[in-house]
């Protein structure tokens, strides 16, 4: 079994990590680091482990682990990295925007590939460094990759996309308290949201002659989890051309797939699925993606990705099932 580190074990994300990695049958968790809660039973802070482990969080770092797994805020993992160092062995998973983008991507000569399996699964395997993507980018570029891939996008791309309130992390703000959130809605960042990068930049690898706009306008829902985006732009081509084009793309997938039927959060929420649906309407063609923000949108993806690099079968740890109803 490989032996796991965590860092930064407080959060949402840390906590759905600690739940998959308790019952992947290749994995043990050596230690999860957090100097706010050190000494406290991991269990306190995500009760939902109560009886599950009685792991505690530690103050210590074991540096010869097998992977890392950094679920710190944005801007931290570079700092933390900075200031303490690993085996050379030691292959590393970051879950922040730290190191996602290409002129962001090497830290004293660790050169962190980005791990969006559906477009980099050859890369990530070979890969010892790799910086997990972020959630509505996740959901979105599944939507593009085989448009992009087939030089399809043509004209500007619209996206509308709603995230769950844990997407928005543990800290409290003025837009996650219950009284707020429930029965409301709002968007935020429009059109300026830091996952547009990522965005961006997949689309230029996959495009060479990308030159549109992607319009992006990011919501706050009324729900704890999910993501539910879509995504229309004009296509010449018929939805039966659509559909066959998609379906090939993501044949092999693990985790993405492509439905006949108009699709809804449900099915995707407590799992690493993708559920892609294409509309034909006159010139534009509409996708939507939907994904749960903290798996196939963080943590699952993450491990999704630690299977592949150490060989594991990518499905291991992995198989959910859907909070359906």
């Amino acid at each position: 079994m490989i032996q796991v580190g965590i860092i930064g074990g407080a959060g949402y994300t840390a906590g759905e990590l600690i739940r998959l990695l308790l019952n992947h049958p290749e994995t043990h968790i050596n230690f999860i680091y957090s100097t706010s809660n050190a000494e406290h039973k991991i269990s306190k802070i995500h009760q939902d482990l109560i009886g599950s482990t009685d792991l505690v969080f530690s103050s210590k770092i074991n540096p010869e682990i097998d992977v890392l797994f950094l679920c710190l805020g944005h801007g931290n993992s570079k700092a933390f990295l900075e200031k303490n160092s690993f085996s050379e062995t030691t292959k590393i998973i970051d879950l922040s925007t730290d190191f996602r983008l290409e002129a962001d991507s090497n830290l004293n000569g660790k050169g962190f590939v980005y791990g969006l399996p559906e477009l980099q699964k050859e890369a990530i395997k070979k890969a010892n460094y790799i910086a997990n993507p972020g959630c509505f980018a996740t959901a979105i570029q599944l939507a593009l990759l085989p448009l992009a891939k087939s030089n399809g996008i043509k004209d500007d791309l619209h996206i509308n996309a709603v995230t769950g309130a844990t997407g928005a992390g543990t800290s409290l703000s003025a837009t996650t308290h219950f009284a707020w959130r429930d029965n409301n809605f709002s968007h935020y960042k429009a059109f300026t949201h830091q996952h547009l990068a990522e965005v961006n930049q997949t689309v230029n690898q996959l495009q060479s002659n990308f030159n549109s706009e992607i319009n992006f306008m990011p919501n706050r829902g009324n729900h704890s989890r999910g993501i539910f985006s879509t995504l229309y732009t004009k296509f010449e081509g018929s939805i039966e051309e659509a559909k066959k084009m998609y379906s090939d793309f993501y044949k092999n997938a693990a985790f993405t797939f492509v439905s006949d039927d108009p699709i809804h959060l449900k099915q995707v929420v407590n799992t690493n699925k993708c559920i892609l649906h294409l509309h034909k309407h006159n010139d534009k063609l509409l996708v939507t993606s939907i994904i749960d923000n903290l798996l196939k949108g963080a943590s699952g993806q993450a491990v999704q990705n630690m299977n592949l690099m150490f060989g594991f079968n990518e499905k291991e740890g992995l198989q959910l099932k859907a909070n359906y109803f």
